[in-house]
């Protein structure tokens, strides 16, 4: 019998999510799965995985539309496989109230629970780089780094996402 496909799929604004979907990616391959890391914007069919391991980036406190979209397309499909989401979202890397922020960031996962129920969720900071976001978005940034000291940089937690990738084989019974 041959090792099951698992499907990782992101939509990304700035890059962030790409490379937390990457890293994900390598780590199941490096378990000895069959991994494809596929754009969302490119997916057409599921039933050829036998997982989903889908990402987003936050954008206005939830999932990028696309990718809210996306599990709304293929949710009949997904509630039948095993499923994870993840998402990346830098104010979880800009806060000094890292308990409270977390809530709040979990509950932008609710859109998702409420089409598809995922057995593991990821959540994770991401990436401040103005050069690769919209003049308009870059202008409110430089106002919120002002006003809350924000910095340019890479918030990734490499360790706690190779973590977590590294046991979704168990918690998706693979």
């Amino acid at each position: 019998m041959t090792n099951p496909t698992i499907l990782v799929t992101y939509a990304s604004r700035g890059g962030s999510t790409i490379g937390v979907a990457e890293t994900i990616a390598n780590v199941l391959t490096a378990q000895g799965l069959n991994v494809e890391l596929v754009p969302m914007h490119q997916v057409r069919d599921l039933n050829r995985y036998q997982a989903v391991v889908a990402g987003s980036a936050i954008h206005k406190n939830r999932w990028l539309p696309e990718a809210l979209a996306f599990v709304k397309q293929h949710q009949t499909v997904l509630q039948t496989k095993p499923f994870a989401a993840f998402l990346t979202c830098l104010a979880l890397a800009m806060t000094k109230q890292p308990a409270k922020t977390s809530a709040e960031v979990d509950e932008w996962l609710q859109p998702v629970r409420n089409l598809v129920q995922p057995q593991s969720e990821g959540m994770f900071a991401g990436v401040l780089d103005l050069s690769r976001i919209s003049v308009g978005y870059r202008l409110l940034f430089r106002g919120a780094m002002l006003v809350r000291r924000w910095r340019e940089g890479d918030y990734r937690n490499w360790p706690a996402i190779e973590a977590w990738a590294a046991g979704l084989p168990k918690q998706l019974a693979m």
